[in-house]
């Protein structure tokens, strides 16, 4: 009966570290979305269009079609989508153009990256 408490233990304390690895696996996942959802706010913002953000999505896609081993997926199409969305050159001259024309946002011409 000692026995079988120490390997019940056993099972519980992997089932546990288990549920660790995914609690952190997740806590990255949604860190990762919501720098994500931040840079497209931001290009929202910006007022870029829609074929432009239809592009980059596009890009990401492509780039995640086979998935690198050892590596989860949604985390690499995240990861890559985030790269794609900080190399867009609208958000790096987001302050520029600010400081240069208060209002430049409001133009209506379409901003592409």
């Amino acid at each position: 009966e000692l026995q079988q408490k120490v390997e019940e233990t056993e099972v519980l304390k992997m089932e546990l570290q288990m549920l660790e690895t995914e609690r952190v696996r997740l806590s990255l996942v949604e860190e990762k979305l919501m720098d994500v959802l931040q840079l497209l706010q931001q290009l929202r913002d910006l007022n870029i269009s829609k074929r432009a953000l239809g592009k980059i999505l596009l890009s990401t896609l492509e780039s995640c079609r086979d998935p690198q081993p050892g590596k989860a997926q949604l985390f690499e199409v995240l990861d890559t989508l985030q790269q794609e969305l900080t190399a867009c050159e609208l958000l790096h001259k987001q302050p520029v153009e600010q400081a240069q024309s208060p209002q430049s946002l409001s133009n209506p011409l379409v901003i592409s990256c």
